[in-house]
């Protein structure tokens, strides 16, 4: 009885972990300077420090130290609700690959923040993770035309990542 439930219990963690392998490769080209300013949060994947959070938006722009300065806002519940915000810092990876960086809001404990895909004029972004439990779809507008959407959703489906786990964030 206990080996067939180790069995099962082991089977179940290699499912899990098969049915979470996405494909996180980062872009291959990078311009930080493009990339500053304000994204609006277009969708998200469920998470404790965002949740409830409508009208996200995200603005970096640079530090004197060379680090870049991260602000994360939005409302809470509604477009009217209390505004929140959250100030955090980046950088680049040490590796050096375009487009992962990593994101402090808390003292020296970076994450990795992934781009996965870029517009080549710099209107949306898709933004990921080491970890297939985040993801963000970002845009330079409050709203993103269906075709563009839908082209995100399907290439992220092609990487593995279940979009239906995806928050529409609502937007003025």
């Amino acid at each position: 009885m206990k080996a067939t439930f180790l069995s099962l219990a082991l089977c179940g963690l290699c499912a899990t972990a098969m049915s979470q392998k996405v494909d996180n490769s980062t872009i291959t080209s990078f311009d930080l300077d493009r990339y500053l300013g304000r994204w609006y949060e277009i969708a998200r994947y469920d998470h404790s420090f965002e949740r409830g959070l409508v009208g996200s938006t995200a603005e970096y722009s640079l530090r004197d130290d060379g680090k870049i300065k991260v602000l994360n806002s939005g409302h809470l519940n509604t477009l009217d609700g209390p505004y929140k915000e959250s100030i955090g810092k980046a950088k680049a990876r040490k590796n050096g690959t375009p487009g992962q960086l990593q994101v402090s809001f808390f003292g020296p404990f970076y994450g990795d923040y992934d781009i996965l895909e870029l517009a080549p004029d710099y209107s949306y972004s898709v933004v990921g993770s080491s970890s297939p439990k985040y993801l963000w779809i970002l845009s330079r507008t409050p709203q993103m035309s269906t075709t563009t959407k839908d082209k995100i959703l399907r290439n992220l489906r092609q990487r593995g990542y279940d979009t239906s786990k995806l928050i529409w964030v609502e937007q003025r």
